[in-house]
């Protein structure tokens, strides 16, 4: 097989295959999208707490309006947090066995060149 990965999303559902020296790539992706989600959440307080501007009927209807979405936002984005860390945490691992494999083979190789013949 090769120096190949085959990943599956961590529900179990999809997934794709990439070579082992383009995980590095791909897991600075993910921790991109990651990164982003993090600034998204932050916008997403906000929206999930805004405050009415004044006192009369028409701002307190926008707050109320408001909220629930930034709440549902807030929801969203912590649940593709985890998702995305748990993706992360895999190909990780993957990594870690890839490099783990890798090592084994070079020293079996190693043994089998200095053995005497």
């Amino acid at each position: 097989m090769g120096n190949e990965v085959n990943m599956s999303a961590p529900s179990g559902g999809g997934g794709f295959t990439f070579d082992a020296d383009k995980i590095d790539g791909v897991i600075k992706k993910w921790q991109d999208l990651q990164a982003d989600l993090k600034r998204d959440y932050d916008d997403a307080n906000l929206m999930a707490n805004v405050k009415a501007p004044g006192k009369e009927f028409a701002s307190g209807d926008w707050e109320k309006l408001a909220n629930p979405s930034g709440k549902a936002f807030l929801e969203q984005n912590s649940k593709m947090q985890e998702y995305v860390k748990n993706y992360i945490d895999a190909l990780t691992a993957a990594k870690q066995k890839i490099t783990t494999k890798e090592s084994d083979t070079q020293a079996d190789l190693s043994k089998t060149g200095n053995q005497a013949t």
